[in-house]
């Protein structure tokens, strides 16, 4: 089975599972997922068990869906062409960081394997996408920053920021003003949860800090 295969539905549930653990954190519940999709738990569960019948994932009650070997192949698969897609309207057509997740997430399910192609091509092969995210290569290997850790989880120091999530546009906004963007050098302070780049010095929200992952 290939990518093209599956309904756009299908490749979402793929890509949300995956994408959900790629950081270490928990993976996604059934109600995580019907907010996601804006759905109610009851059509999410009628999902998830056609998806374990086609062989994608097994899907329990009350516990979350886990990737087959072949489910995951399609979420990676899903997740190079939504990253090659936001990476590409960032740096070829001038769309701001907040505004790439969306539209990507339009083009993602018609988009063909031969463009995708071409698009890596033209951009060079990166190697991550605006937002910090790896881009999985083209036979589905992820290469994660080696000991990154979310920034409320860091002592007080000098780091680079790694990643910063893509889920929330309104927080995009936000570290966009204040220059917090993937490899921007920053001071944190930890017991002040302030941070300083480039000699100005922010005091973040716990939801802005959640969105940012550092490295030394």
């Amino acid at each position: 089975m290939e990518v093209e295969e599956l309904t756009p539905v299908a490749q979402d549930y793929l890509k949300v599972i995956w994408s959900a653990t790629e950081w270490g954190d928990p993976p996604i519940t059934t109600t995580g997922l019907a907010r996601r999709f804006d759905t109610t738990s009851a059509n999410v569960s009628v999902t998830l068990r056609r998806l374990e019948g086609q062989g994608l994932l097994s899907y329990q009650p009350y516990r979350p869906a886990e990737l087959t070997e072949l489910g995951q192949r399609l979420a990676v698969a899903m997740v190079r062409r939504h990253r090659l897609l936001e990476t590409f309207l960032a740096t070829e057509l001038g769309y701001a960081w907040d505004e790439v997740h969306d539209e990507a997430e339009r083009l993602e399910h018609a988009v063909s394997e031969e463009l995708l192609r071409r698009i890596d091509l033209r951009l060079g092969r990166p190697r991550i996408d605006p937002h910090g995210d790896p881009i999985p290569s083209v036979d589905g290997v992820v290469e994660l920053p080696h000991a990154s850790v979310p920034l409320p989880d860091a002592p007080s120091g000098q780091y680079r920021i790694a990643r910063v999530s893509d889920a929330d546009p309104t927080h995009l906004l936000e570290l966009a003003g204040m220059q917090l963007m993937p490899g921007a050098s920053v001071g944190w302070h930890a017991e002040r949860q302030q941070i300083d780049v480039e000699g100005a010095v922010y005091e973040l929200s716990v939801a802005l800090q959640n969105a940012i992952r550092v490295l030394h």
